[in-house]
């Protein structure tokens, strides 16, 4: 740190420029020299980067999977490692002989302890649970080192010559095994200054070797008729490039058909490793490069002493539920047969027609080792047993005795959680607790049901309100207030034997009640809502649900005060031009029945090409076709209770690519249509559609974009966009929500990690585009709502930013910052000059130097999770 240097800088263009480079070239050296700075012996060098070169048909990333080793993070590809940094701070306060002396201490105490306790279970435990976290502790410590090495630092990666001759060898193994039985490998070392290290992995590849004859043996007539009879399905092919994944799979293959045909007892053993081979004589380079042939031969011999593979069936099969106990695992107190199974019941109540249905292990059936597994995974979807075993004695005669084992889940369960919620608006800001308690309940009345009830209670900052003056605030206080409850049933609730008939397909039949209050300045809503609906997963990736009734009461109410009354004009300024949104606040009833599929291969934390589609459709007043428009109508003048007849279509997709080992470019599509034929054309307002916000166009505040190009514009009410220019029109509205009946939005973001600061810290450099439109022009004074197929693509909205995510594995915290890149509705005639203003491309407004509160603002967005 102590270094000078001494510049001397003509003041001219060119000088300035110099200055810049050189003064950035010498705050980059120093910052690293500080950041990196680590007590290195003489024959130590730091592993600093590392790459892999001349390799054609591997990807580069199966063979980086090879090297253990990987140098300490670095930000930006810059030579600068925080995690070093902290590392080397944590290890000037670490004695790690100290340490160990503590925990042989504890440990040494605590079997003194245990002795006296010895007669003592209840104070043993106690005294078991408080011991086994501080030895825990001190143990991580001894191996990871303290607070700061573990969470804030990282380990200096050190070069080690043996380690790079080893990852060579490993790579040069790798491409044998994948058919480059003439593949070299080397490695080159540059020096860099900082005693730091860059290792280059040189391959040579050469020509592979490709399967000419696959020849099966076997030595079992019936099982060489079964595998034969499968060959279709076979991983090996003539022609394909040696592989010894593709033959190590093949032998899973063979090994699960025949288990699920009653060979209990058969494994890859009897299938010989290596496979008999036979390549080519030329194991030399030659001159062209032309593929060389192998002859391939698969054996599979019988077990020692026999001249077949025995075939087993299921024996007795009994099913054993009771709750673990720190001397014995099941407590049997009733036995019930049915469908010759045997259960012994712990305590409680158990459907045994339902557990019946979740076995697929059935007395004098053939083994199956599919059965054996959809049974294990069955009992564990109930969600009603911390853990269930099947396991199989008695092989007399080949019948397997099966004995299903399971320890019920605690009865009753209250979980808790609570956060603040924080508003960004200007330069302050507002925050908000919120709450959430959840009572559950477990196979409640012996039907392996499910009762949750929860409470939520929060207090938000809000946006979005009519200010009845300029000087009236921004942002108000919100309270919420919900109550809801379920009942979930692990089977389709339905008469007779169908309700049975999708058990393999984890079906669900929920019932649930809710009351949810919305407490603001303006007005209040209370929702009451009853649902019905079916789910069930036919493979772990499709889930598919059925909404049998979802019947919503609202009730509205503008509250009478200043705020709620300029809310009042506004809603009837809007009525009287056309708009429906003033239905969405009179008192409704609403019933509706849907269907959802869901496909789904991505898996958080597995950085792999995935998809996810989900497609929800949903008609709304279903049961009022049988009723005209007119009788509608006379109902609602009577009652005052507005009604809805709607059509509801929404399509989501969604794409992740992986670029790089922890770097996954993703995409999203998502699209609705929303069509209202009853008498007031519309549907309930929670129905419509809206663009803006963190997920979905984050350089728009929540539901404030679109619809379409028309300008959010109102009469009569001071609405006035803070420093407005004087040439835009006069009382744009942009605080209120927009909806739409149609919607189109895509994104595309790139996710890559950053460093590890006590988390994983991600950026992301995302683009949005989309809008939300109607479907006819519902307020004559607000050209360009409307959907037009010749020109909707000019109005798509685009907004742009980059992100930051902190993984704490359990969950993901998300900010992204957005500005506008192209807003469609900056095009207009202005009052003043009577002349074209076109200021659609927008992101020139944006400057750092007003970051929040110019033109174009940084709208700053929270979230939990992923946008998508």
């Amino acid at each position: 740190m102590n270094k000078r240097y001494d510049l001397q800088l003509r003041h001219t263009s060119t000088g300035r420029s110099a200055a810049r480079l050189l003064l950035m070239v010498g705050l980059t050296s120093i910052l690293s020299g500080c950041l990196n700075r680590i007590s290195l012996k003489n024959n130590e060098y730091l592993l600093y980067n590392q790459s892999i070169r001349g390799n054609k048909a591997i990807p580069s990333t199966d063979l980086e999977t090879l090297i253990p080793q990987k140098p300490n993070r670095r930000i930006l590809r810059l030579p600068i490692t925080f995690g070093l940094w902290f590392y080397q701070i944590g290890s000037n306060n670490y004695n790690r002989d100290a340490v160990q002396r503590e925990l042989d201490a504890k440990i040494k105490e605590y079997e003194q302890q245990s002795e006296q306790l010895a007669n003592n279970e209840k104070a043993l435990n106690k005294l078991t649970k408080k011991n086994t976290r501080q030895i825990q502790r001190l143990r991580r410590k001894v191996e990871e080192g303290n607070w700061v090495m573990r969470v804030l630092g990282e380990p200096p990666a050190y070069f080690q010559v043996t380690d790079v001759q080893n990852n060579t060898q490993k790579m040069r193994s790798y491409l044998v095994q994948h058919g480059f039985f003439l593949a070299k490998t080397s490695y080159r070392v540059d020096t860099l200054l900082g005693r730091r290290v860059r290792v280059n992995y040189l391959v040579e590849e050469n020509i592979p070797f490709h399967l000419r004859n696959i020849t099966y043996r076997i030595a079992d007539p019936t099982v060489d008729s079964l595998v034969r009879q499968s060959l279709s399905k076979s991983l090996l092919k003539s022609g394909d490039r040696y592989s010894a994944d593709n033959i190590t799979n093949e032998r899973i293959r063979i090994e699960e058909l025949l288990r699920n045909q009653g060979y209990y007892a058969f494994s890859r053993q009897f299938i010989p490793v290596p496979l008999d081979a036979d390549a080519d004589t030329s194991r030399t380079v030659q001159k062209d490069s032309l593929p060389r042939p192998i002859d391939l031969w698969v054996n599979i011999v019988n077990p020692p002493g026999q001249k077949r593979h025995p075939v087993y069936q299921i024996g007795d099969v009994e099913v054993r539920i009771g709750r673990t106990t720190s001397r014995r695992t099941t407590l049997e107190v009733d036995t019930v047969d049915l469908n010759g199974i045997r259960f012994y019941l712990g305590q409680g109540r158990y459907s045994t027609r339902l557990l019946d249905s979740r076995i697929f292990l059935r007395p004098n059936s053939l083994y199956r080792i599919s059965d054996f597994r959809e049974t294990q995974r069955q009992l564990f979807l109930l969600n009603q047993f911390k853990f269930t075993n099947v396991n199989f004695t008695d092989t007399l005669n080949y019948r397997l005795r099966t004995i299903i084992t399971a320890a019920p889940i605690d009865k009753y369960e209250i979980s808790a959680e609570s956060g603040l919620f924080v508003l960004y608006q200007g330069s302050g800001t507002v925050p908000g607790p919120f709450g959430n308690l959840t009572f559950r309940v477990r196979n409640m009345s012996g039907g392996l049901e499910t009762f949750e009830t929860s409470v939520r209670f929060g207090i938000e900052a809000q946006t979005g309100f009519i200010r009845p003056t300029p000087n009236s605030p921004s942002f108000y206080s919100a309270q919420e207030f919900g109550l809801n409850t379920s009942l979930t049933f692990p089977h389709i609730l339905f008469p007779g034997r169908t309700r049975f008939t999708l058990n393999r397909y984890n079906p669900r039949t929920q019932f649930s009640l809710g009351y949810n209050f919305t407490g603001r300045p303006d007005y209040t809503r209370r929702l009451f809502r009853g649902t019905m609906s079916y789910s069930w997963l036919k493979e772990p990736t499709k889930q598919f649900t059925l909404s049998i009734a979802d019947i919503n009461y609202l009730r509205a109410d503008i509250k009478r005060n200043e705020v709620g009354a300029a809310f009042q004009d506004f809603l009837d300024e809007q009525d009287s031009l056309g708009s429906t949104i003033k239905q969405s606040f009179l008192n409704s009833f609403a019933s509706s029945v849907g269907f959802a599929y869901t496909y789904n291969t991505n898996i958080i934390g597995q950085n792999r090409r995935a998809n996810f589609l989900r497609i929800a459709l949903e008609s709304g007043g279903t049961t009022l076709n049988l009723t005209s428009n007119r009788q509608i109508t006379e109902w609602t003048d009577k009652t005052g209770l507005q009604l809805y007849k709607y059509l509801r279509a929404n399509v989501d997709f969604r794409h992740y690519v992986p670029v790089r080992r922890r770097s996954t470019l993703a995409f999203r599509l998502n699209t609705g249509f929303l069509y209202g034929y009853g008498p007031n054309q519309t549907a309930p307002y929670e129905k419509r559609f809206f663009a803006g916000g963190s997920n979905s166009i984050r350089a728009w505040l929540p539901r404030r974009l679109g619809p379409g190009s028309a300008l959010p514009r109102t009469k009569g009410i001071n609405t006035l966009e803070p420093e407005m220019n004087p040439r835009r029109p006069e009382q744009f509205a942009y605080n209120f929500e927009q909806p739409g009946d149609i919607l189109l939005e895509g994104s595309a973001e790139l996710r890559g990690h950053l460093l590890h600061l006590g988390a994983d810290i991600d950026g992301a450099v995302f683009i949005d585009a989309g809008n939300v439109w109607t479907r006819r022009d519902e307020n004559s004074n607000r050209i360009g709502e409307e959907f037009r197929p010749n020109n909707f693509l000019s109005q798509i909205a685009v907004g742009t930013g980059v992100g930051l995510r902190f993984d704490f594995s359990f969950f993901i915290i998300r900010f992204d910052g957005a500005v506008k890149a192209y807003d469609p509705a900056r095009r207009y005639i202005s009052p003043i000059t009577n002349e074209l203003v076109d200021e659609r491309f927008f992101l020139p407004k944006f400057r750092f130097d007003r970051m929040f509160k110019g033109a174009n603002p940084l709208v700053i967005n929270f979230g939990i999770g992923y946008p998508f």
